[in-house]
């Protein structure tokens, strides 16, 4: 299976360079809140009010994204979006102030231009038939440097101080864009044929668009949408309760997130397998059941010990189920995979994207203010409250294809 996926260069490219930005991003992200708290002046408010402009900006680029992608093809959306990507570590890099991650920010928003075209792309070149397996092996490989990069960002954290550890691996994210968008370039190849792209799509939504959509993905953007607010009122504040609220030190995260990323390679693989085996919906609801549940459970960890074992039986769920209350995933693209046709798979999944941003925006601002304002458990408490009804929701509503309507072949009017 493994070997069936990965001779596929778009799947090879795409994932080799995923995996090169995931292991240094994963050498400062989980300290980022951290760092702007200590030397850049920022509240946690404030954190969340810089990832609601980043949110928010998908409201703008994703969707356009999306219908371009599907208009002029998948490659060229993506070896911008990577490049446009590339700017955003350049400012955090530069930046003397909190002030200054503001138009990063909107820049990090503008890149995601080219995230339905990257989805796309992955999904239409796995095999169809066992597309759960295709993106299991997929998750496998590019989930492998976060059992990596936590671990070597908080060793040089600790030894060297915040501000020259994350300033490091900044400075090597900005290398590792650059490479990303000449091999991109160099290797990817398009999978849209010209005779199926619709150069007459709107670049805006419209209601003719939203009628055309199965019944089940407008219940699954619904969804999407609830959950991605649940998940973005902590997004920004799992790391840090482990270091402003349990005192873990730096190198500890580090060891935390090495396991998380550990446990989600193992399982991503098998994950897939089952998602193929018993059917999407199951493997789904699995994940948006133990990631709520796992907020709620942080609010209860007294150290170290409760808080590793916390994590890892969240990394567990999202593996097997996807990407617990976030859109995305093996089993949940897989699923979109089934119901949309390729021609269209990349407006679908601009439009969750770009939904999902409208109310996911202000979950991050809430969850800082509640933080500052009432106490750091109560943003985990009230995700763990939403993304319950977000599961209930999809276990009820959401219809499973049959076996003669997968492969992208449903139709959608």
């Amino acid at each position: 299976m493994v070997r069936d996926v990965f001779s596929n260069r778009n799947i090879l490219a795409i994932s080799m360079t995923t995996s090169l930005w995931s292991l240094v991003q994963q050498g400062w992200s989980p300290f980022w809140p951290k760092y702007m708290l200590d030397n850049l002046g920022a509240t946690v408010t404030i954190i969340g009010l810089i990832t609601a402009i980043t949110t928010a900006e998908r409201l703008l680029f994703q969707l356009p994204g999306g219908i371009l992608a599907d208009r002029y093809g998948r490659k060229k959306i993506i070896v911008y979006g990577t490049l446009i990507r590339t700017l955003s570590p350049l400012i955090y890099f530069l930046a003397p102030s909190w002030e200054w991650i503001i138009p990063a920010a909107l820049i990090n928003g503008m890149a995601s231009l080219y995230m339905p075209a990257f989805s796309a792309i992955v999904a239409d070149s796995l095999p169809e038939k066992r597309r759960g397996a295709g993106y299991g092996a997929y998750n496998t490989i590019t989930n492998i440097p976060n059992m990596v990069g936590p671990l070597i960002g908080g060793l040089a954290i600790e030894a060297y101080g915040y501000e020259f550890g994350v300033k490091v691996f900044l400075g090597l994210q900005v290398v590792v864009g650059l490479i990303m968008t000449v091999v991109r370039h160099m290797i990817l190849h398009e999978t849209i044929e010209s005779r199926h792209r619709d150069s007459k799509a709107p670049l805006v939504p419209t209601g003719k668009m939203f009628r055309e959509f199965p019944e089940t993905i407008k219940v699954m953007i619904v969804v999407a949408i609830i959950g991605s607010f649940s998940s973005r009122l902590v997004f920004d504040l799992i790391n840090l309760y482990a270091l402003e609220v349990l005192l873990l030190s730096p190198a500890q995260l580090g060891l935390i997130n090495t396991a998380v990323g550990a446990v989600a390679t193992a399982l991503a693989l098998p994950g897939g397998m089952l998602s193929d085996r018993y059917g999407r919906k199951n493997n789904i609801m699995l994940g948006r059941t133990v990631s709520p549940i796992s907020q709620g459970l942080v609010t209860l960890a007294g150290g170290f010990n409760a808080y590793f074992v916390v994590r890892v039986f969240n990394a567990a769920g999202i593996a097997v189920g996807g990407s617990g209350m976030e859109a995305g995933g093996p089993s949940w693209n897989a699923l979109i995979a089934d119901l949309v046709p390729s021609e269209k798979r990349a407006t679908v999944l601009g439009t969750i994207g770009t939904l999902t941003a409208v109310v996911a925006a202000p979950g991050s601002v809430l969850g800082g203010y509640l933080w500052d304002t009432v106490s750091p458990q109560l943003p985990f408490q009230l995700s763990m409250v939403i993304g319950l009804v977000s599961a209930a929701l999809f276990w009820l509503k959401v219809r499973e294809p049959k076996a003669e309507e997968k492969l992208g072949v449903e139709p959608v009017g």
